[in-house]
């Protein structure tokens, strides 16, 4: 997802505005959720020329799909994040605060906007999704979905006391 940025040159206060669909990358999510590939991804966004780089800021749309955490139903619904972020230009020397690694560039009147995406799409998504607050989910013991059956229950016995639990039924049955 680059964006050419050469028409906004290096005059501080130079703008455009960006409108666009393009479609999802790929990994653009968790495990139980995300943004499916290829699915389509609205920018509205503004790129300003700043003294020190292009400031990109705006929103970005994506519908999120995936499944509840506790009963596996599926679940689907649109998210809006915020953006806002400084590509430093080519040769910009960064204080001694700011880490080189963590700061994004201006590279070759290119800037790569994907892994802003990923940072602010993935960041604000459920580390686990339910479908619903109060979802019940399934069964430990054997699967079955707690909001279909009410009052489904195990019997649990302590398995330090199975023992004496055999022996009462041996002397029950011995009567």
């Amino acid at each position: 997802m680059a964006l050419v940025v050469k028409d906004l040159g290096r005059s501080p206060g130079t703008m455009r505005t960006l409108n666009e669909h393009v479609p999802a990358p790929s990994d653009l999510g968790v495990a139980l959720i995300g943004v499916k590939e290829g699915s389509d991804v609205e920018l509205d966004l503004r790129l300003e020329a700043v003294h020190e780089g292009i400031l990109v800021s705006g929103s970005v749309s994506v519908e999120v799909s995936g499944e509840c955490g506790r009963c596996l139903d599926p679940l689907a619904y649109d998210l809006e994040v915020n953006v806002q972020e400084l590509f430093f230009y080519e040769g910009i020397e960064l204080s001694d605060e700011e880490d080189d690694e963590e700061q994004r560039r201006v590279e070759h009147d290119l800037i790569d906007l994907e892994p802003v995406l990923r940072d602010a799409v993935v960041t604000m998504l459920p580390f686990q999704p339910v479908c619903r607050e109060d979802c019940q989910g399934l069964c430990s013991e054997c699967g079955v979905r707690l909001e279909d059956e009410p009052g489904h229950h195990h019997e649990v016995i302590d398995p330090r006391w199975a023992a004496l639990a055999d022996l009462a039924k041996t002397d029950r049955q011995t009567d």
